[in-house]
């Protein structure tokens, strides 16, 4: 028996991919990981609800995984199986890396941001904002992929399942929070940053016919509050309000506050992040005085 012995160098690159490995098949994925402990003990404590959580969560073995199964749980239809879009979804999520990263940034903001929300596994199993989102992303991919008719039938099973419409050729950014999520509208050319926050009735739509770039474009940070209307190819700043009932129709600066129909500035936004902080309330220090 001859006996090999490898360097410190020569074991690095196993030692790594051993490690990696490892890391992988155990806890690198802390959102998926806390997502099957608080199903564990969803199921220790309401045993009736066991079937529905292993279906989703505890048969799953990644969050990728739990969210194909659920949106194909949710948007199956007679015509388009739920195994079918199972499959669609699945591959959506392995050829764009994006799509999962995205989806943990979105659990992470609803648990942060919503006072209903207090567990990360809330979302996958009850939300139909987080949902309908996750469901936009795999439609996104489609559409960008040249199969917009598969694309256009996730947005319409996203409307009439979840009662939100977003056009598959939206950009919307991760870290998304939709609270109570009915009907909120999304068209076509609209984007959408990074961290944004909004109520149920938002709508980011055009002002015509006009087949050109027509939808708002909503910065990281902002906060829309509920029934806000935002119209045409306009922009609102990083970081600003959109106070509830709202019509927007001219550009928001950063950092400020407006409200009205037709909206104006009202005063600054009051806080650093007002998608994170949630507040909607206008202080007297920040109100922008009239001439």
């Amino acid at each position: 028996t001859e006996i090999y012995t490898l360097s410190l160098h020569d074991a690095l690159p196993i030692l790594t991919i051993q490690l990696d490995h490892r890391a992988e098949l155990a806890s690198l994925d802390p959102v998926w990981s806390r997502i099957r402990k608080e199903a564990e003990g969803i199921v220790a404590e309401e045993p009736l609800m066991a079937s529905l959580v292993h279906a989703v969560i505890l048969q799953a073995k990644s969050l990728e995984g739990a969210i194909s199964y659920r949106l194909s749980q949710k948007l199956a239809t007679d015509d388009m199986p739920q195994m079918l879009l199972r499959e669609i979804a699945a591959e959506a999520h392995t050829a764009d890396q994006s799509i999962s990263a995205a989806a943990r940034a979105d659990i992470v903001a609803v648990e942060e941001r919503d006072p209903a929300c207090h567990r990360y596994v809330q979302p996958i199993l009850y939300f139909k904002g987080f949902l309908a989102i996750q469901s936009f992303r795999v439609a996104h991919w489609l559409w960008t992929n040249n199969r917009e008719d598969l694309a256009y039938f996730f947005q319409m099973r996203t409307s009439e399942v979840f009662g939100v419409d977003i056009h598959p050729n939206a950009r919307i950014g991760r870290g998304i929070m939709i609270d109570h999520a009915h009907s909120i509208v999304i068209g076509e050319t609209a984007v959408v940053g990074d961290d944004v926050s909004m109520l149920h009735s938002v709508t980011l739509g055009g002002t015509g016919k006009n087949e050109e770039d027509r939808h708002p474009k909503i910065g990281n940070g902002v906060l829309l509050g509920a029934g806000a209307s935002v119209l045409g190819n306009i922009k609102v700043g990083e970081c600003s309000r959109v106070a509830a009932g709202s019509v927007v129709l001219q550009d928001v600066p950063s950092c400020k506050t407006v409200a009205g129909v037709p909206a104006r500035i009202v005063g600054d936004a009051g806080c650093p992040r007002p998608s994170k902080s949630m507040l909607q309330t206008i202080e007297a220090e920040d109100i922008v005085p009239t001439s």
